[in-house]
């Protein structure tokens, strides 16, 4: 199974926000040992180390970042992914290119904690503790 992780969700492990660090943190954790392919958007990976070098510093930022490069595969965001979202219809951009980014890469499901912003998705986007369950029911 592919999931493509929303920068809400790294964010949440990354700055250990209760109360939605665990379930994100198992996440991850299924990512890191393989048995889910995790991938972060090219773009999170830009906006992850922005906001790390305003917080902890740039060598934390670079840190971190080193570590998710090491757990995630990268969906790419480029021309071709920036006009569909264009023409995706979705009510926020930044999901759009995300949902776009997903499709990329055939991602089965995208695990986010605004699934508001993902109503016209072809591709299940659901919150981190759905998607767990949905993953513990899909491997029995």
């Amino acid at each position: 199974m592919t999931v493509l992780f929303d920068t809400n969700v790294v964010l949440d492990v990354l700055l250990e926000r209760e109360p939605h660090v665990l379930p994100a943190a198992r996440l991850f954790s299924l990512a890191d040992s393989g048995h889910i392919r995790g991938a972060i958007c090219s773009t999170t990976a830009t906006t992850i180390y922005s906001i790390a070098a305003k917080t902890v510093g740039v060598r934390k930022a670079r840190e971190q970042v080193r570590n998710l490069l090491g757990i995630f595969d990268i969906a790419p965001v480029n021309k071709h992914i920036l006009l569909a979202a264009l023409d995706a219809e979705f009510s926020d951009h930044e999901d759009a290119v995300l949902h776009e980014a997903a499709r990329a890469i055939s991602a089965d499901a995208i695990a986010t904690r605004d699934r508001t912003g993902f109503t016209k998705a072809t591709i299940p986007a659901l919150d981190p503790r759905e998607l767990l369950a949905f993953i513990a029911t899909s491997t029995k």
